[in-house]
C-alpha cells in the first residue's frame, strides 16, 4: 500500500514545475536523492520519456545507484499538469526493488495544490516485506512529506533547502538536549535535606521534568524548518495505475 501526499503551495505554477522537474533543483530539496541526472534518450524510450540516473545515501557510509525513466505532461486541457517516474536500484541493500511516483499540479486562485502519489515494491521476500511494513514504508512516507514541505518553504518564503535543513537539525539538537537534561534530572535528588519540603519536591520535580520532556517532543517545529506533519498523508487507495505512469518501463540495464 502506497501513500498520497498533498499540500498547497502559494507559488507560481511554472516555478513549482521547474523546481520539481529540473534534476539539479530536485536533488537540493528531495531528501531521498543525493544526486539526480537526466540521461540521453534512446530509441527504446517511448515518446516524451526521459531516462535518468540517481544516487541515494542509504546509510552514512553507503550510497546506492539506480536508474529510472520519467515522463511529463506540462500542458493538459483542464489547465493542470502531471508527471511520473519509475525507478529502481539493483544494489541488494536498497530496500526498494522498484518505486513509482505520480505528480499532479492543480492550480487555483491562491497557488497550486500539489498531490504526489508514491508506491514501492520491497525486496527481500517475506522478511523484506515485514521490515517494509514495520519501518521502511513509514520512514519513506515521512521523508517524502518532509521533502515536499522543504520545497514549500523554498517557494513561499525563499528559505533555501540547505538553510531549511540546518534549521531543522538545530531544532532537533535542541529537543535532544532538553530530553537529555530531563532524563538526567530524574536521577537527581535536588530537594534532599530540605526537611518537610523534600517530600513535595521529590513528587513535583519528576512531574515537571516529564511535562518539559513531553513539551519538547510535541512542540510544533519552527516556521523555517520542514515538517512532514504539515502535509496531508493518506494511504493509497486500491485504484488503477495513472495513465502517464503506466506508459513507463524501466530500462533493461542499470
Amino acid at each position: 500500500m502506497g501513500i498520497v501526499i498533498e499540500t498547497h503551495i502559494r507559488a507560481d505554477l511554472d516555478e513549482l514545475w521547474a523546481r520539481t522537474q529540473d534534476p539539479a533543483r530536485r536533488q537540493r530539496w528531495d531528501l531521498r536523492f543525493t544526486r539526480l541526472q537526466h540521461l540521453p534518450r534512446t530509441a527504446a524510450e517511448p515518446d516524451g520519456a526521459v531516462p535518468f540516473r540517481y544516487a541515494t545515501r542509504v546509510l552514512p557510509f553507503l550510497t546506492v545507484l539506480g536508474t529510472g525513466v520519467a515522463a511529463a505532461e506540462p500542458e493538459r486541457p483542464d489547465g493542470t499538469r502531471a508527471a511520473a517516474q519509475r525507478f529502481a536500484a539493483p544494489h541488494p541493500l536498497s530496500p526498494f526493488a522498484e518505486t513509482t511516483a505520480h505528480w499532479r499540479y492543480l492550480p487555483d486562485a491562491h497557488g497550486v495544490r500539489l498531490r504526489v502519489r508514491y508506491d514501492h515494491r520491497p525486496r527481500g521476500g517475506a522478511p523484506g516485506a515485514f521490515a517494509d511494513r514495520l519501518l521502511v514504508r513509514p520512514l519513506a512516507g515521512w521523508a517524502a512529506a518532509w521533502s515536499v514541505d522543504r520545497l514549500r518553504l523554498w517557494l513561499e518564503h525563499g528559505i533555501t533547502p540547505e538553510r531549511a535543513l540546518r534549521t531543522w537539525l538545530a531544532g532537533l539538537a535542541l529537543r535532544a538536549l532538553v530530553l537529555l537534561c530531563c532524563l538526567l534530572g530524574l536521577g537527581l535528588e535536588p530537594f534532599a535535606g530540605l526537611g518537610p519540603l523534600s517530600a513535595a519536591g521529590a513528587f513535583l520535580c519528576p512531574l515537571l521534568l516529564l511535562a518539559v520532556a513531553c513539551a519538547a517532543l510535541c512542540k510544533a517545529p519552527s516556521r523555517g524548518a520542514p515538517a512532514a506533519r504539515r502535509c496531508v498523508r493518506t494511504p493509497l487507495a486500491l485504484a488503477g495505475t495513472p495513465r502517464l505512469l503506466d506508459t513507463l518501463r524501466l530500462p533493461s540495464a542499470p
